[in-house]
């Protein structure tokens, strides 16, 4: 999938009632939103084990690759249900908190 294709997948899903997957290296299933996109970076923000805190991240779209998960569905009452969600496989592990 080209640039292109995946920002135009990725575009639909900023909104911040609506949860993504994200997959990295060394941790896999972590629920995040997605807080924005432009030509190339994606910005995401991490749910933690601590509920009230959320790592915001910045990460460029050459370093992964955007699929579907189907074990999810989305949240939004207010938008049709979609039996499915977007998932981001990152080529990199889950950053430090600093």
């Amino acid at each position: 999938m080209d640039s292109a294709a995946k920002h135009a997948v990725i575009r639909e899903w900023i909104d911040p009632e609506e949860r993504i997957t994200v997959d990295l290296v060394d941790e896999k299933d972590v629920s995040a939103v997605l807080t924005g996109c432009t030509n190339e970076p994606v910005d995401r923000s991490l749910d933690t084990r601590f509920l009230h805190l959320r790592q915001q991240l910045c990460v460029s779209m050459r370093q992964g690759m955007v699929g579907e998960d189907p074990t999810r569905y989305t949240r939004d009452s207010e938008k049709p249900l979609r039996h499915s969600r977007v998932r981001l496989m990152m080529l990199q592990p889950h950053p430090a908190w600093t």
